[in-house]
C-alpha cells in the first residue's frame, strides 16, 4: 500500500500544510502556526491531534521537546507521490536557462558544466551533472598531432560535439609524411565506428593495410596499444561535474560540525557521487531518492533528484543534491526542465 493511501484527507491535508511550513521555514511546525498561516478550517486543537496521529503513522516527529513537528522521509515520500503539484516553467523562466547554459559554447563539458552551476543557483542546492561514457559515440574524424619528438597528440571529434585529446607515446621522431599517412588510414578506416567497435575491431582493421617502413612503425604502435589508448578516449569526458557547493552548506541543516563533515567528504569524494549517479533508477526518467531510500547512513541527510539528458547515442543524469527539506516542486520541474535542455543543446 502506498503511503498516502493510508491518510484520511484531513491528515493529508495537515501533512502538506507541515512539509510546506517546514520547507519554507526550518522550524518545527506548530498547530498555531499552521491555523493562521493555511486556512485549513480546523482548530488549533484539531490539528494538534491530527499531527500526533501522523506521528504514530511515522509521517511526523518530534525534533526535541519543542511542540513542533518535522517531516520523515516517508512523509517527503509521500508529498512527492500524491500531494504535491508541479508547476511547469514559464516561459521567460525557460528563456533565461537556456540563456544561462548555453553562453559557453556547444561542448558537451562546457554545457554540462553551466547547467549544474546554473541549477544550483535556482535551486539553492548542489548542481551535479554526470558525464556521458563515451563507449558508443562515433569518430567524426581522427588527427595526429606533434607535441614532441617522443609524443603525440590524437585529437578525436565525435558525434555529440565531444573532442577527446589522448597522449599517444612513440619511440622517436615519426617522420611528416608517415604521420599524415598514418592520420589518412586511421580515417578511412575508423570513421563513423564507435569507440566500442574501434577497440574491439582495431587490428583486423588495420591488418592489410599497405605501409611503407615509417608508417609500419607508428601502425604498430596503434595495433598493440590501440585498446588502452581508445580505452582512455571512451571514459566519460568528465565523471562528475559539481556546481557551487557553497550554496548548500550555507542551508541550516549543515549549521552544525557533524552535517557540514558529511557535506564536506561528500563533496570531496567524487567517486561516491559518481556511483550515486551511475547507479539511478528510472532510465531517462526523473529519479527522486530521499533521505534513508539510498541505504548508505552518509547519505541519509541528502535528497538526489535527476533526470537522464541524452544526445544521439551519448547519454548522462543532470540534477541536485540537497538536504531532504527542499522544494520539492520547484527542484523538480527544474530539473526536469534542464535535462531537456542538455539534451536539445547536445543534439
Amino acid at each position: 500500500m502506498a503511503h498516502g493511501a493510508e491518510l484520511s484527507e484531513r491528515e493529508r491535508r495537515v501533512l502538506e500544510a507541515v512539509i510546506q511550513s517546514y520547507v519554507a521555514s526550518a522550524e518545527p511546525a506548530g498547530s498555531r502556526t499552521l491555523s493562521r498561516q493555511f486556512g485549513l478550517g480546523i482548530s488549533p486543537a484539531t490539528i494538534r491531534n491530527t499531527m500526533s496521529d501522523l506521528e504514530d503513522k511515522g509521517f511526523l516527529f518530534h525534533p526535541h521537546t519543542s511542540a513542533g513537528r518535522i517531516p520523515t522521509d516517508k512523509a517527503y515520500r509521500t508529498y512527492v507521490d500524491s500531494l504535491m503539484r508541479i508547476d511547469p516553467l514559464t516561459a521567460p523562466e525557460q528563456r533565461q536557462l537556456e540563456a544561462e547554459i548555453s553562453a559557453g559554447g556547444s561542448a558537451i563539458e562546457t554545457i554540462l558544466r553551466r547547467a549544474a552551476q546554473s541549477l544550483g543557483i535556482l535551486t539553492q542546492e548542489l548542481g551535479v551533472a554526470l558525464g556521458p561514457r563515451l563507449e558508443r559515440a562515433a569518430l567524426r574524424q581522427l588527427e595526429l598531432v606533434r607535441v614532441s619528438s617522443d609524443r603525440l597528440l590524437m585529437v578525436l571529434s565525435l558525434t555529440g560535439g565531444a573532442v577527446r585529446t589522448i597522449f599517444v607515446e612513440v619511440p622517436g621522431v615519426i617522420a611528416d609524411e608517415a604521420l599524415i599517412g598514418v592520420t589518412i588510414v586511421l580515417n578511412e578506416r575508423l570513421a563513423g565506428l564507435t569507440l566500442a567497435q574501434v577497440r574491439t575491431s582495431l587490428a583486423s582493421r588495420l591488418r592489410d593495410v599497405q605501409t611503407t617502413p615509417e608508417t609500419a612503425e607508428l601502425l604498430n604502435i596503434f595495433l598493440q596499444e590501440g585498446d588502452q589508448v581508445f580505452g582512455r578516449a571512451a571514459a566519460p569526458i568528465e565523471p562528475v561535474v559539481l556546481g557551487q557547493a557553497s550554496l548548500l552548506a550555507d542551508q541550516p541543516e549543515f549549521a552544525t560540525g557533524e552535517r557540514m563533515r558529511q557535506l564536506i567528504e561528500l563533496t570531496e569524494t567524487r567517486q561516491r557521487i559518481a556511483t550515486l549517479l551511475e547507479e539511478r533508477p528510472g532510465g531517462q526518467g526523473l529519479s527522486i531518492t530521499i533521505g534513508n531510500e539510498h541505504g548508505d547512513p552518509k547519505l541519509e541527510p541528502f535528497t538526489v533528484v535527476t533526470a537522464g539528458y541524452q544526445a544521439g547515442s551519448l547519454s548522462g543524469v543532470i540534477g541536485v543534491i540537497g538536504p531532504t527539506r527542499m522544494p520539492y516542486e520547484k527542484v523538480i520541474s527544474l530539473v526536469e526542465h534542464t535535462s531537456r535542455l542538455v539534451s536539445d543543446l547536445l543534439c
